[in-house]
Formats: structure tokens, sequence, C-alpha cells
């Protein structure tokens, strides 16, 4: 089998690229509907090269983008990245589909991921907070706006982002997952371990407090 190295070549060239394949662009490797996700987990066990490309092809590029959107660098996104699947690789014996989908499975270990980047970041810089080293999201995210207030389509401002900057860590990984990655709400409760009702209250918080700091600076979310 391939060294992980050599299956990192899904990494897009620019944070654009996963923008457009976050929204629904095409893929390179057309195949996530040939395959189940078990019977595809279940070939990378085997040692299938061929079943693993995939699995990153399938669900690398929104693990980058969560990375990006949480460090705003593109460096630092692709070394936790690439740490991920290389958890996933060592790990995958461990999930069970019973416990939920492969896409929250994941989502779950790169939050955790994070997590533990920032902490070690906060011991290293002597810093009292980890929300004072939760970077900013990448300058180009691609947002757009909803009838019921959620963010899910066009350029994300200077204003704006210094308005999510503004936001506690749980209620800006719950707007992030939410708005921008577009989980679902049992999806994210399950990633975050929290009640589905505490996701959809962190929700209507981080929207409120947005919205209430864009107004404060004239500009309408």
């Amino acid at each position: 089998m391939a060294t992980v190295a050599q299956w990192w070549r899904w990494m897009p060239a620019s944070a654009e690229a996963t923008q457009e394949d976050a929204r629904g662009g095409k893929r390179t490797v057309a195949s996530e509907s040939e395959l189940s996700e078990r019977k595809l987990i279940e070939r990378c066990l085997r040692g299938d090269q061929t079943a693993w490309e995939l699995l990153v092809s399938v669900h690398g590029r929104r693990v980058y983008s969560i990375c990006l959107r949480f460090t705003g660098n593109p460096a630092q996104a692709e070394d936790i990245t690439q740490e991920v699947f290389l958890r996933v690789f060592r790990s995958l014996a461990s999930y069970r589909p019973e416990e939920g989908s492969f896409t929250v499975w994941i989502t779950r270990l790169t939050r955790n991921l994070l997590i533990d980047h920032y902490r070690r970041a906060r011991m290293e810089r002597l810093s009292d907070s980890l929300e004072d080293h939760l970077p900013k999201l990448e300058e180009q995210a691609a947002v757009e706006t909803r009838t019921d207030g959620m963010l899910v389509g066009r350029e994300v401002s200077e204003l704006l982002q210094k308005a999510l900057q503004h936001l506690s860590p749980e209620l800006r990984e719950t707007l992030i997952l939410r708005d921008l990655e577009h989980l679902e709400y049992k999806e994210i409760a399950s990633a975050l371990r929290i009640p589905e009702g505490t996701v959809k209250s962190r929700l209507n918080r981080a929207r409120a407090e947005l919205g209430r700091l864009l107004r404060s600076w004239n500009v309408s979310p």
C-alpha cells in the first residue's frame, strides 16, 4: 500500500477550489455514488489503495475547509488535515456505523485535533485563553443569506470577519458547521457531543450576536 503522503493529492490549489467543492462542485474522483460508505470502508480496511484514495477524495476537501476556516492559515490547515487522515488511517477499524455516519465521525475527529492544536499553541505562547488564538476565517470565504438568516453565499467582508472573531469558540464552531459546512442539526449534535436542542440554541445565539454586531457597525447582515 502506498504511503499516506502519496495519497495527499486531492489538496486544492486554493481556498476557492475548496469553496466550490463544498457547495457541490464536481469532484475529480466520481464514485461517491458507486460504493456504499460501509463497503468503501471495508475495502480500505482490506488494504485497497483505490478505496482509500476515494475516501480521501470524498471527505478530504470538507476536512481541509473546516481546518482552513478555523485556522485562517492554509499551511496549518494542510498540516492538520494531513494529521486527521493519518489518524483516520490508524483508527479506521474503530469506526462503528451504528454510532453515526462517517461524516460525523471524521468531523468529530477533526474538531478534536483542532482543539488539541490550539491548546498546544496556547501553552507555547503562554496565552491565558483558547479564544485568543482562534484564528480568522479565510478572507474570501463564500456565504449567502437565506430567508432564515443563515449565512450561505456571498463573500465575507472584513467587517463580517471581525464580527465572527467576537463570537465565542462554541458559537463560532456551531455557525461554521451549520451555515458554512451545511451539516444537519443531528450531525452537529453528534460531532460536538451535545444535545440537538443545544445546537439550535447556540446557532440562534450566534446568528443574533453576529447580527447585533453588524448592525452596530451599520452593516446589514
